[in-house]
């Protein structure tokens, strides 16, 4: 498996796409962003015309955004994961039902509106919606020797692929990356926000398995473990956590003035640092799950200083 680099205009910075030779042909996964730069590396990285698949690990703008182009110019099968499915296809919907989320948290119109606007880009194309294929619904992958697990938590669609001893793990695990678990709507209900804290406690007991696995992820060259990517996400969110004790009682607004002091100026950093908030106050309001989850890992010992400090 070959990994690419390209870089970003977004926070994030670089990011890799990763392409392999299998029985099948060339595979693709995850394509890099949509930008003049991401076209340019993607051809020069992947011979589009022999492209038989492209696996989407998550979709977020920087790591399927060239997906549509890949389309235009190859004969390529694109597969995505379920809650991705849903995402794209009800994406009014799914905009306007997160926009009563983030109006419940205190916000008001007018942030909402330069929220909105910063997410147009990510609209997704009518060829993706009508072309791609659901990871979960294609027993054809057990041939062509790709697995897959659902590990959501960072999105609702956190996808890792398994080709024999490499894990394509998208955000799930960065080396020194808290990635910031993203404030949506629950796409299996559409009646509420996603439980990103539960979801990111169950999620532990799959990440687990990919020990012993060569970890391609989707930022930075390497990850040093999948124990180490683990508990740095875990001593992360224990330590911003503890932060918020004595805050947890006022509203998302005011936290973001007490712990920014007015440093974040633009909408997607506030919606970034609200969804953080939203995730610790979860974890707050029961320490227990985390726990119970990293007990079930082998891992509580190593950060239970930490939590007993933060959860009693």
């Amino acid at each position: 498996m070959r990994q690419h680099t390209v870089q970003t205009p977004y926070v994030v910075g670089e990011a890799h796409f990763y392409s392999m030779e299998t029985g099948e042909g060339l595979v693709l996964f995850d394509t890099g962003p949509p930008t003049p730069e991401g076209e340019s590396c993607l051809t020069a990285a992947v011979d589009l015309k022999r492209l038989h698949s492209l696996f989407v690990t998550h979709g977020h703008i920087d790591h399927y955004g060239l997906a549509d182009f890949v389309m235009k110019n190859s004969a390529v099968r694109v597969y995505i994961g379920r809650r991705d499915s849903v995402k794209f296809s009800r994406y009014r919907e799914r905009r306007a039902h997160g926009a009563e989320i983030i109006k419940q948290l205190g916000f008001g119109d007018g942030f909402v509106q330069q929220l909105r606007d910063t997410f147009r880009q990510a609209e997704p194309s009518p060829a993706l919606l009508a072309q791609c294929r659901i990871v979960e619904e294609s027993p054809e992958l057990a041939g062509m020797g790709i697995d897959w697990l659902a590990c959501p938590g960072h999105s609702q669609s956190d996808m890792v692929y398994l080709v024999g001893d490499y894990a394509v793990t998208g955000d799930l695990l960065l080396n020194n990356i808290f990635q910031a678990p993203l404030l949506d709507v629950d796409l299996e209900t559409f009646t509420g926000r996603f439980r990103n804290y539960d979801a990111y406690c169950r999620s532990l007991l799959n990440l687990v398995k990919l020990r012993g696995r060569r970890i391609m992820p989707g930022h930075r060259q390497t990850v040093p473990g999948v124990d180490e990517a683990i508990l740095f996400y875990v001593a992360t969110l224990l330590e911003r956590a503890g932060q918020l004790r004595s805050l947890r009682h006022l509203p998302i607004e005011s936290i973001l003035d007490r712990l920014f002091q007015g440093r974040l100026t633009d909408a997607f950093s506030i919606y970034l640092k609200a969804s953080e908030i939203v995730f610790m106050l979860d974890f707050l309001e029961n320490p227990a799950l985390l726990k119970e989850s990293l007990e079930q890992c082998g891992l509580f010992e190593r950060v239970e200083e930490a939590y007993t400090a933060v959860a009693g």
